[in-house]
């Protein structure tokens, strides 16, 4: 197997197929999470959490609920002929997704 690595012997990618930047190993590659850099130092793999990461992921977290209600609402032209046609038809729907979908509350 041939692991690629950055300046920070942070793993990049692996595979069976050498490249400019590659390293030959037999290790076994170290289960690791979405939280955790996969290194590889003096010949072995380390794994290493990441504050970075952990950040990231939190943040991503605290604001899944935009995501959800943009999926949830309808295409913008639509809302517009809703908005035209029938404003409180329209602030219903949105007051829906807005439910189902609640701002977290800051802490």
């Amino acid at each position: 197997m041939y692991i690629e690595i950055d300046e920070n012997n942070n793993v990049l990618g692996y595979s069976d197929n050498p490249s400019g930047s590659s390293i030959e190993t037999n290790e076994k590659l170290p289960s690791y999470t979405d939280v955790q850099v996969l290194k590889f130092v003096d010949s072995k793999f380390v794994v290493e959490d990441s504050k970075q990461l952990a950040d990231k992921k939190a943040e991503r977290i605290k604001n899944k609920y935009q995501q959800d209600r943009k999926m949830a609402y309808d295409p913008i032209p639509e809302q517009l002929d809703q908005i035209y046609h029938d404003i409180d038809g329209w602030k219903a729907k949105i007051k829906a997704v807005k439910d189902k979908y609640p701002k977290p509350e800051s802490t």
